[in-house]
């Protein structure tokens, strides 16, 4: 139900005639300030344009103009006899995928079926401390002041060898931007790709993170059906759409790995609409059923693609170090669009990363690790099918650190969630990953954090939460 207006909205048009400021662009500023602080409610109504000129003794000329831009660019909902509203479909929309989010609270620490968790207590501390405390006892000074916001060189030059060899990405040092993390380049790809008045597409399900990054006031999003090949191209039919957020290498959250049939027909799409693909290659590193499949991005021959990788599944979370692979022409936008974020990355941890890569230890790493993560993998499989048989069926578990599983029909999996919690699970509910109101009801179980033993201790909770 629409709520009602509240109170006067003066505080929030704070208007200056003295400004040289138009009275139209003081009172458009202070309702997008307003809504995008959260003082005005999705849904709220807004009083009409001869009220607020009224109260703010002003023609309604300014108001009017005020009111039509607002509209255009999405913060207003207007109905023709009903009246004026704060968009609930942009602002709502937004603020329910924060609370839909998987994302694990920080108090999960290192719980059973933590989504995202890497086996820290298989990382080599003892080598990384030496290289980071080298690093840090002979730091020159022209490294300890502002960075290059592109990233450290060397850095982006080790990144780039990795990419050409392990993934099959076309890709040079100097279209190689490092970041914090993959959500820090999604929230770049939103301000440089989406505009207000375009479209978005993500897959659905898919990924809440990469929902909540992409909205952009006054841009659509529309979600894209996900079958056992992928995304739905047929689908990508809206004529404002300028993004794809894809995960083709293993879908989130299903596991699927998009069909080569699929592959070309997106990168088709693309090509021929002027779009662009971002692809989130979040954890390919780690396929047991075959060799990694190669990115998307080798074999884009149109430079459509914006290709996201991290470090923080590989290594760890910690680290905050990411990557972004830029096409060319949209380099110096990305390069602006990184220096407004956050300017640059800590130098200390580009330094000693850098050296890890350029001394094998990252690849000899990655290798030991492709073995643990299978064992683990494995035991999760066994303990599932001794304690939870019957009660949930493994979609996929062909590649990454999680596994999805179907609930029977009926089963609430946000109940389930909440009542493994109790007994010290973090597992994730697979209807968070759905965007609408049609959902499967399932679980997210990952098993990269814990031990055979612990995940065969925590498969039979979770049988008995079942």
């Amino acid at each position: 139900m629409r709520s009602t207006a509240g109170p006067p909205l003066t505080t929030h048009l704070p208007i200056d005639r003295n400004s040289r400021a138009p009275l139209y662009q003081q009172i458009y500023e202070g309702y997008r300030r307003a809504i995008l602080a959260g003082h005005l409610r999705p849904g709220q109504r807004i009083p009409s344009t001869r009220a607020l000129a009224a109260e703010l003794g002003v023609s309604r000329l300014p108001v009017l103009a005020a009111y039509e831009q607002l509209l255009n660019e999405g913060y207003f909902d207007g109905r023709r006899g009903s009246g004026t509203y704060v968009n609930a479909e942009f602002v709502g929309g937004r603020r329910a995928a924060l609370a839909k989010s998987p994302t694990a609270r920080h108090d999960e620490g290192l719980r059973p079926f933590r989504l995202s968790a890497p086996a820290l207590d298989q990382f080599p501390r003892a080598a990384w401390a030496r290289i980071v405390a080298r690093h840090a006892h002979a730091m020159p000074a022209e490294l300890m002041g502002y960075g290059d916001p592109a990233g450290y060189l060397p850095l982006r030059e080790q990144i780039a060898e990795y990419l050409r060899t392990a993934r099959a990405v076309r890709c040079e040092a100097s279209h190689v931007l490092v970041v914090s993390s993959s959500q820090a380049a999604l929230r770049i790809c939103a301000a440089t790709l989406v505009t207000p008045g375009s479209t978005v597409a993500l897959e659905e399900p898919g990924y809440p993170g990469a929902r909540v990054a992409l909205s952009v006031p006054g841009a659509g999003v529309e979600h894209i059906p996900v079958d056992d090949e992928g995304i739905d191209v047929e689908a990508l039919t809206t004529t404002t759409l300028r993004a794809v957020y894809v995960t083709p290498s293993h879908q989130y959250p299903l596991g699927v790995s998009m069909s080569a049939t699929r592959r070309v027909a997106l990168l088709a799409w693309a090509a021929r609409t002027n779009g662009w693909v971002i692809e989130d290659d979040y954890d390919s590193e780690y396929r047991y059923v075959s060799r990694p499949l190669g990115a998307l991005q080798g074999m884009d021959a149109h430079e459509r693609v914006v290709y996201i990788g991290t470090f923080s599944k590989v290594l760890f979370p910690a680290l905050r170090v990411g990557y972004v692979v830029v096409p060319p022409r949209l380099w110096d936008t990305f390069l602006q669009a990184r220096d407004a974020h956050d300017i640059f990355s800590p130098t200390l941890y580009q330094l000693a990363l850098t050296d890890f890569l350029q001394e094998g230890r990252f690849a000899r790493h990655i290798r030991r690790m492709r073995d643990i993560y299978r064992r683990r993998r494995d035991a999760l499989l066994a303990g599932l099918a001794r304690h939870c048989r019957g009660k949930l069926t493994v979609h996929n578990a062909d590649a990454g650190l999680h596994v999805p599983a179907w609930l029977p029909d009926g089963v609430s999996d946000v109940e389930v969630v909440r009542r493994a919690a109790r007994r010290g699970l973090a597992v994730t509910a697979l209807s968070t990953c759905y965007s609408g109101t049609t959902s499967r009801s399932g679980l997210l179980l990952g098993f990269g954090g814990a031990d055979e033993r612990t995940l065969d201790r925590a498969t039979r909770t979770l049988g008995d939460v079942l």
